[in-house]
């Protein structure tokens, strides 16, 4: 089977596009006029529709998301919602991928099937999700939940961003302008004083040492910290070394609870969302537990499972691991004896992401007024070790 692109025209005279599979484009121009079109192009489509090379970003997703959400709740069928998504898209990409996933879904496959050929575009707790609405029915539902998931995350995403932005700038002009004073200016100045052939202090000694120092082993401060990338990279790729590195980033005071409430966060909400949708609780869980990018919590997760497997109560499991936040287990405890669980867990992930974001300004207010006086304690260093020296022969020629 080939893949052709086509235009055609419908009875009203409208102008129709897609993506249809065929053997030749005569199947191709007899299926378009089987279904009452007038073929006006069949093209052969270029490899770029295949699978493996779409991808769209995680704020075109959660737009499409939204978009057929809001297109499948109003009543609209399926392929006809994928038609008005496809007019909609301004990205070439996305239109792309939609007409491919309206020309499989024409041809019999389901949603969630048709999503299962575009793994990059689609992850796999998206196309999981889409399949527990599918079986159960609640297809609308779940896509709008969906879609208030993505929103909250890249909403979220966002927030962190611009909250790292200020320090991560500082830190960056503060290491530049300390490596050109340290490196350039500060020799250039000092040099003057060494032609002198006076005693310097013992502080412009230093700088001088050390500023020699850096020059003569530039190179092999870089090749080190290349060497630390490549060494790092491959370390995060075995999961015992990641699983460490993990457990060490939990243990960071301040940061450790921050990423502990982000990760739990997206835990609970993942398990909300399946939840409501009708996913039996098991396969929640395992589900859930897939989307946690710490390790030792996404472990602990696992174990809860088999408790949970066991007959033991979701509260109770997930306390025993001593990793979750008091609040998610008193809130599941909550739904489970109120019979509220997918609500009690969509207000666990609201109470966590507002504690990781307090715990992120807590930092961000530490970290920017730390930088700076770091930055300007070093700069008040260097300009003592150049004036010292000016000070010193003042007093000898008085």
């Amino acid at each position: 089977m080939n893949a052709f692109r086509f235009e055609a025209v419908d009875a009203r005279g409208r102008l129709r596009s897609g993506l249809v599979e065929a053997e030749n484009a005569r199947a191709v121009m007899e299926r378009l006029r089987a279904d009452g079109l007038t073929p006006t192009a069949i093209d052969a489509a270029r490899e770029r529709a295949s699978g493996a090379s779409i991808r769209i970003s995680g704020a075109a997703l959660a737009l499409v998301t939204r978009q057929l959400a809001t297109l499948v709740q109003s009543g609209m069928p399926l392929d006809q919602a994928l038609v008005a998504l496809t007019e909609q898209a301004d990205d070439a990409a996305v239109r792309t991928l939609v007409e491919t996933l309206r020309t499989h879904v024409v041809a019999g496959e389901s949603l969630p099937a048709a999503m299962s050929r575009y793994p990059r575009a689609f992850p796999l707790l998206y196309r999981g999700l889409i399949a527990a609405g599918s079986e159960s029915g609640r297809l609308p539902d779940v896509l709008a939940r969906l879609a208030d998931y993505l929103d909250a995350r890249l909403a979220l995403r966002q927030r962190f961003t611009v909250a790292l932005i200020y320090p991560a700038l500082v830190t960056i002009i503060a290491i530049g302008v300390i490596a050109v004073l340290v490196t350039y200016v500060v020799p250039q100045v000092v040099s003057v004083y060494q032609q002198s052939r006076q005693t310097l202090p013992w502080l412009t000694q230093a700088l001088i040492a050390t500023s020699a120092f850096l020059r003569e082993t530039a190179w092999a401060w870089l090749a080190c910290a290349v060497a630390l990338i490549v060494a790092l990279t491959v370390a995060l790729r075995r999961e015992p070394s990641r699983a460490r590195l993990h457990a060490w980033w939990l243990r960071v005071p301040g940061a450790g609870r921050l990423i502990a409430s982000l990760d739990t966060a997206r835990f609970a909400s993942t398990l909300a969302i399946l939840v409501g949708s009708g996913t039996p609780l098991l396969r929640a869980l395992d589900a859930a537990a897939d989307v946690m990018r710490m390790l030792p919590l996404s472990r602990a997760a696992r174990a809860a499972a088999i408790l949970v497997r066991e007959g033991v109560s979701l509260s109770r499991a997930l306390k025993e691991q001593r990793v979750f936040p008091p609040v998610l287990v008193h809130l599941i405890a909550n739904g489970e004896q109120s019979g509220t669980l997918a609500p009690m867990l969509e207000r666990a992930a609201a109470e966590l992401e507002r504690d990781a974001e307090r715990r992120l300004a807590w930092l961000a207010a530490l970290i920017q007024p730390t930088l700076i006086v770091a930055m300007g304690a070093i700069v008040l260093v260097l300009v003592l070790a150049v004036m010292l020296p000016i000070v010193t022969m003042n007093q000898l020629v008085r």
